[in-house]
C-alpha cells in the first residue's frame, strides 16, 4: 500500500472508506480502549478523538468492525487492531500532522501483547446529546470531559 503524502490524500483516502460503508454517518466521538487486566468495567483510551478530529482513524475503525452509525461498543481483538492499524499506516506519509491514533494503537498492541489478559474495544459516539449505550462509552465520555478542561 502506498503511502498518502498530503491532506488531500488523507481526505480522498477518508472519502472513499466513507463511500464503501452503506449509511456512513461520522461519529461525534470516537476512540480504542483497553480494558484492565482484572475487570472488563475500566477502561484506559489511548487516544479520544473529539467533534471533528480524526475522521480518517474512524472510518478505518468503523469498517474493521462493522459500525455504519449512531452509537456503538464492540469488542475487537488484537488482530482485528493489527488490521486497522495496517489499513492506517499510510497516513504516516503526511508528516505535517501529528499521528495520535497510529501511536495509541501501537503501544495497545505493544500492551496486548506482554498483557494478553487485557481486553480491546471499539466504541463510537453518534451525538454527545444521547444517552451512553455501554459502560465503555461513559468511561469514553469522562475522559473527553476531563481531557477538554
Amino acid at each position: 500500500m502506498a503511502q498518502w503524502s498530503t491532506q488531500e490524500d488523507l481526505t480522498a483516502a477518508y472519502e472513499t472508506i466513507a463511500a464503501s460503508i452503506d449509511g456512513w454517518r461520522p461519529p461525534a466521538v470516537h476512540a480504542v480502549g483497553l480494558t484492565s487486566a482484572t475487570s472488563t468495567e475500566d477502561y484506559e483510551f489511548g487516544h479520544v478523538n473529539g467533534p471533528g478530529e480524526g475522521p480518517l482513524p474512524g472510518v478505518i475503525m468503523a469498517k474493521t468492525v462493522g459500525h455504519v452509525s449512531g452509537s456503538g461498543t464492540y469488542p475487537i481483538g488484537p488482530a482485528e487492531l493489527r488490521h486497522a492499524l495496517a489499513a492506517l499506516a499510510p497516513a504516516e506519509g503526511v508528516t505535517s500532522k501529528p499521528h495520535p491514533n497510529l501511536a495509541a494503537w501501537r503501544r495497545m498492541v505493544l500492551e496486548l501483547e506482554t498483557n494478553p489478559a487485557r481486553g480491546l474495544v471499539a466504541v463510537f459516539v453518534g451525538d454527545l446529546d444521547d444517552p451512553p449505550v455501554s459502560e465503555a462509552e461513559v468511561s469514553l465520555r469522562t475522559q473527553l470531559a476531563s481531557s477538554s478542561h
